[in-house]
């Protein structure tokens, strides 16, 4: 069983609204890689294009959406809308669990009530930030670095009463500990380890144990350019889950693959139904159940509901 903690699938799939979630081959996660791999849980993103207009952003999050509950959801009897451990635990066999988070509160704006609707509309994961500055924080590509904004500490707030994971990728440093700080559920759903690829979207080995100590998850990501500065393979992604291993997380990490965010693959994770193959050089170098772990259980076992 796997969980993958993050995709871009619905950016896709609103930018050309021609693509088939069935089968497209401009698509690293389709239904049929879904069913392939026997993914079980499948988080999908809204993220909201930078040139989107500040006053259509919220729109644009809704109008995603919509396509996951249509296009996805709607158009296929075997994957389900889960929000919930129970969720999960409800799937038969061959179905498969797909999850609604938010990369980036860019689409809320400064307006509470607009996080609430996302929330309410099942948004079970918030990324604060894409890589530049919002209302809520910098992200890590924002030169003057700063923290958490007064509202950013709001949203956090409002994702620990609701039981929703507090996403940190794409926080800026001093960001990443004014939320490991306060948030209850936090997670870093697509980053790797900056010892190895320094990379400013990487978290560093203290960022990695923050993340520990408050019970949190690392979702390592199949970008190339977090892996390393040479050409990526799987050989890579298994030497950033051994380093998170190595500082205490093999039961705080997991996969984020970010499949469909991405321009250039990982060889061997071209696509979803790459995870075949990372799953048999897994179980070349850990036991049965710690790859259980990282491919599903870590993730599972740390959703807050």
């Amino acid at each position: 069983m796997i969980f993958d903690a993050h995709c871009d699938a619905l950016m896709k799939l609103w930018k050309n609204r021609s693509l088939s979630f069935a089968d497209s081959q401009e698509l690293h996660v389709t239904f049929q890689s879904l069913a392939k791999t026997k993914s079980k849980v499948q988080c999908f993103a809204i993220y909201i294009p930078e040139y989107i207009p500040e006053e259509a952003r919220f729109t644009v999050a809704l109008e995603m959406v919509d396509l996951f509950f249509e296009h996805i959801i709607g158009r296929f009897p075997t994957i389900k809308f889960v929000q919930t451990k129970a969720d999960i635990d409800a799937l038969a066999d061959d179905e498969i669990g797909a999850m609604l988070t938010l990369e980036g509160c860019e689409a809320i704006g400064t307006n509470l009530v607009k996080l609430k609707t996302l929330l309410r509309l099942g948004v079970m994961s918030v990324g604060l930030t894409w890589n530049w500055a919002n209302a809520v924080a910098d992200g890590a590509w924002e030169d003057r670095g700063a923290g958490l904004t007064r509202f950013g500490k709001q949203v956090i707030a409002q994702l620990n009463e609701a039981k929703r994971w507090t996403d940190v990728s794409h926080l800026s440093e001093k960001a990443f500990w004014d939320a490991v700080e306060i948030a209850e559920f936090p997670i870093a759903s697509h980053s790797n380890a900056y010892a190895l690829c320094p990379h400013p979207r990487n978290l560093r080995d203290e960022q990695i144990r923050a993340l520990i100590q408050k019970n949190g998850m690392i979702g390592i990501t199949f970008v190339p350019y977090f892996l390393t500065t040479k050409q990526a393979s799987i050989s890579d992604v298994l030497r950033h889950l051994d380093h998170v291993c190595s500082l205490g997380g093999e039961q705080h990490v997991g996969f984020g693959s970010d499949f469909d965010g991405i321009d250039e693959t990982t060889i061997g994770l071209e696509n979803s139904r790459g995870y075949e193959q990372l799953m048999n050089e897994l179980q070349k170098r850990y036991t049965a159940t710690a790859v259980e772990r990282f491919l599903f259980r870590n993730f599972y076992e740390h959703l807050p509901q």
